[in-house]
């Protein structure tokens, strides 16, 4: 197998994979209401089942099952009920990993709180701001990744840490950030929104990076390659959502200290 093969190994099932999941995503977010808030609370449901398999090895098979559908449904039923009452059950799953989980309590609530979060957000975007603005962010997340993937293998370069995620470089890095920017621009043309969506883009892909490098220290942390095996060529789905977390809970910030979309009134 030649270098160039090699590095490129497990391309054709990331593509595969990814295109379904991507086909499967944006059809739920085109249809949204309760179509997008049955996929949100299963793939919030796997996550937080992924993240205790992970932190808690060998020990926890019926709690994780038992929390990741406390979660699922939680996030669920948090977008039926008034805002004020959802808040404490999107904290519930969290604190009752506490009493449930034997170790690394203190990463099973920072994360759990973020895939809850995260989750609640991503369909309030969509509920606010309609299709266009989700797919822009899936497309900065996308970008993101598929073009650090490719820049990162071809050109090379130092490493960006190489102690938590050894295959991320300076190179993939950057050319995320330029790719998102890209993707900026021509949401912008398409849209009639003003420059600063630009900016947000890219600072959209630098936490999208951030969830990614978040996850990637906790399994690096607890000795695991992915957080599970259930998406061919991706891992689990914490390994293939996890930028979305970062990026999703970015945008709840955002829209709590900059008009947007930036130069364009939502009806």
């Amino acid at each position: 197998m030649s270098l160039a093969s090699e590095k490129f190994s497990d391309l054709t099932v990331r593509m595969g994979s990814g295109a379904v999941i991507a086909a499967i995503g944006l059809a739920t977010i085109w249809v949204g209401g309760l179509w997008l808030l049955a996929l949100i609370g299963v793939v919030v449901g796997l996550m937080v089942w992924e993240l205790v398999r992970m932190l808690n090895p060998g020990e926890a098979r019926n709690r994780a099952v038992l929390l990741a559908v406390g979660a699922g449904a939680a996030v669920m039923l948090a977008r039926l009920i008034p805002a004020g009452f959802a808040l404490p059950l999107l904290f519930l799953p969290a604190l009752a990993g506490l009493s449930l989980l034997t170790r690394n309590r203190t990463l099973y609530i920072v994360f759990t709180i973020l895939i809850m979060i995260a989750g609640f957000g991503l369909h309030i975007q969509r509920e606010d701001f309609g299709f266009v603005w989700i797919a822009w962010l899936i497309a900065v997340v996308i970008v993101t990744d598929v073009f650090g993937y490719f820049a990162g293998r071809l050109m090379g370069g130092p490493k960006f840490w190489p102690k938590v995620s050894p295959k991320k470089t300076w190179s993939g890095t950057v050319a995320g950030w330029i790719a998102a920017g890209v993707t900026g621009f021509l949401f912008m043309n398409h849209t009639g929104a003003g420059a600063e969506l630009i900016g947000i883009s890219i600072a959209l892909s630098m936490a999208s990076q951030i969830g990614d490098i978040a996850e990637s220290a906790v399994k690096r942390k607890m000795g695991v390659k992915d957080a599970s095996n259930l998406l061919p060529g991706h891992g689990g789905m914490l390994d293939r959502f996890d930028g979305m977390l970062g990026a999703s809970m970015f945008l709840l910030f955002v829209e709590q200290i900059v008009d947007f979309p930036p130069g364009l009134v939502v009806p």
